[in-house]
């Protein structure tokens, strides 16, 4: 049994907890694969640095060049992060035909399509389960599970992050500035969470999960993408009164190949499975035409959950090896991208106002929405005593984006509007 030999791009928390499982589990990941799996090179920043695993520091370089450059690699697990750089890295591997496993959403969001293209010409395997929702097996089951299914609908928490913020302004009636200084202090965000908070990690995962569930280019640019930081207690408050959560949520729709994706704050109903995903974690739900609703749930990050998807990636491409069947699993997009315009994308809405508060004022509100073709499914207009002005809160039934945005132009020539205060996509 010839040893599968691996060379690792990292060595940090994904990284250590992949050499702790191959370690570990060494005799039943033989036992699947038929061979043993050596981790054989390691690229690190730092061959000095004291590490939790004991490793033979002569396996250690920091030179990745050195890993992909050897000839006895099967197989390249990429954890290092980074994109430009780390796409050079991948493209030549894939030259000198070695199989690629990497957890890089930036990476595959950013330069997938060409990674893909080159393994297939080069009869590869690229996976990339990692990237997406850390240990949850979501980019598997898109691939294989859904194959004789049209998939028309994908929706998840695909951020850790955002999700506890909300989690504990919902549960603890905390400020989104305070919350976020605790999940700092934690180290569930970084010191500069930008990324995190305005949805762009979140927008990186869905046009991954788009373009495997959608089968074609789903572009970093095609995600509309809006973020947390502008939410307030007093939002999540409203939400809940009226029957909601509040979750950062990547939506992608597709109707007649026509697709749109967004990743936004969002009411969804206090009733939907996803509204109690709280904390951490990830859920992705997956509507199909022929299975219906489906929901996968499980930890999103971490050192052990996103490694036990680097190695399971790994597994599945020794099998392939040992088959000959290395590179025909790829998803290589095929479907010419068509967008969905404005006109096409409908859902409900939320909507804060802060008002004058005189007689007249909710008739002429009622009738931009009317002349605008949006209908209203509630309406509640009370004082506040923190409010010089009065609230109304609305929340439509079902309108198109581009109705929706005529209404919000209409409002700012509206003299008796003050402030849109919030507007959100409702869910459920």
């Amino acid at each position: 049994m010839k040893p599968v030999k691996v060379g690792l791009l990292g060595l940090g928390t994904v990284g250590t907890g992949v050499v702790r499982i191959v370690q570990g589990n060494q005799e039943d990941l033989s036992s699947q694969v038929g061979s043993p799996i050596y981790i054989e090179r390691i690229a690190v920043k730092s061959a000095d640095k004291a590490r939790s695993i004991e490793i033979d520091p002569a396996k250690l370089t920091t030179d990745p060049w050195e890993v992909i450059r050897d000839p006895e690699i099967d197989v390249i697990v990429e954890v290092m992060g980074g994109v430009e750089k780390t796409r050079e890295y991948l493209l030549e591997a894939l030259e000198r035909g070695k199989h690629i496993v990497t957890a890089n959403k930036d990476l595959m969001a950013l330069h997938g399509t060409e990674i893909l293209a080159k393994a297939q010409e080069k009869q590869c395997d690229v996976f990339y389960e990692a990237s997406v929702a850390g240990g949850i097996p979501i980019i598997r089951t898109l691939i294989e599970g859904f194959s004789s299914d049209r998939i028309v609908k994908i929706m998840g928490i695909v951020n850790g992050t955002t999700n506890y913020i909300l989690t504990k302004m919902s549960q603890e009636g905390a400020s989104y500035d305070d919350v976020l200084k605790e999940a700092q202090q934690l180290g569930y965000a970084e010191s500069d969470p930008t990324s995190d908070v305005e949805g762009l990690d979140a927008a990186r995962k869905m046009s991954i999960l788009g373009t495997l569930g959608f089968r074609t280019n789903v572009e970093l640019q095609d995600v509309c993408v809006s973020g947390i930081s502008g939410v307030s207690k007093e939002d999540i408050q409203f939400a809940k009164r009226l029957g909601y959560e509040m979750k950062l949520l990547g939506i992608a729709e597709s109707q007649n190949d026509e697709f749109n994706i967004s990743v936004q704050p969002t009411m969804i109903r206090a009733s939907h499975p996803i509204a109690s995903v709280n904390g951490v974690y990830n859920a992705v739900y997956v509507y199909g035409e022929a299975v219906g609703e489906t929901m996968f749930y499980g930890a999103g990050a971490g050192e052990m959950p996103t490694a036990t998807s680097v190695v399971a990636d790994l597994v599945a491409v020794i099998k392939n090896l040992k088959l000959g069947v290395n590179g025909l699993k790829q998803i290589v997009p095929y479907k010419q991208k068509k967008l969905k315009s404005d006109d096409d994308i409908y859902f409900k809405n939320f909507l804060l106002l802060h008002v004058d508060d005189k007689a007249g004022v909710l008739a002429k509100i009622t009738q931009v929405f009317a002349e605008c073709d949006v209908s209203l499914d509630s309406v509640v207009q009370q004082a506040n005593p923190n409010n010089p002005n009065a609230e109304i809160i609305i929340v439509t039934h079902d309108a198109s984006k581009a109705s929706m945005n005529k209404v919000l132009r209409r409002f700012e020539e509206l003299e008796v509007i003050r402030r849109v205060k919030s507007h959100y996509r409702v869910e459920g």
